[in-house]
């Protein structure tokens, strides 16, 4: 027991303290970095038309909002999103132009506008992103708004 007593004081004294929460270390630029990546490639997939690699960035436990109501799940967001991969052009596309991540490095917010095939801004869109594994960024939340980002 005393020597309990000197290694907790010997720690105290050096500065050092026992916690079940450890702190880590996080970059979060290079982890901002990762984000805006995975939202272009995200788009990307749009362009590519190319429905299945669209689904890989979606959480298990997607919500999508459309104009109705809220689409649960991976598979359901998929099925629903389906229509907009049909055809040789996209409907729209869409960039982002901000990210923050929050100081845990476990989720992320991005958004950024939509623009229609010519190019002209038509919407914007909002996500949240989850960090499911090293660089690996999931969709977790997604909705759209009809407004334009203003030009700052």
């Amino acid at each position: 027991m005393r020597l309990l007593h000197l290694i907790l004081a010997s720690m105290l004294i050096c500065g050092c303290t026992v916690s079940p929460h450890k702190q880590h270390s996080v970059d979060l630029p290079a982890l901002t970095q990762e984000v805006f990546a995975a939202e272009r490639a995200f788009a990307r997939t749009m362009a590519e038309r190319d429905l299945q690699a669209f689904t890989t960035f979606l959480s298990n436990e997607a919500i999508f909002f459309s104009a109705e109501r809220a689409i649960r799940g991976k598979a359901t967001v998929s099925t629903e999103w389906q229509p907009f991969f049909e055809g040789p052009q996209a409907p729209f596309s869409w960039e982002p132009d901000q990210v923050e991540v929050l100081d845990s490095g476990r989720l992320a917010f991005s958004t950024g506008p939509v623009y229609d095939p010519a190019g002209k801004c038509i919407g914007s869109f909002n996500s949240v992103w989850r960090r499911e594994g090293p660089a690996e960024w999931r969709v977790v939340f997604d909705k759209g708004s009809s407004e334009c980002p203003s030009l700052q």
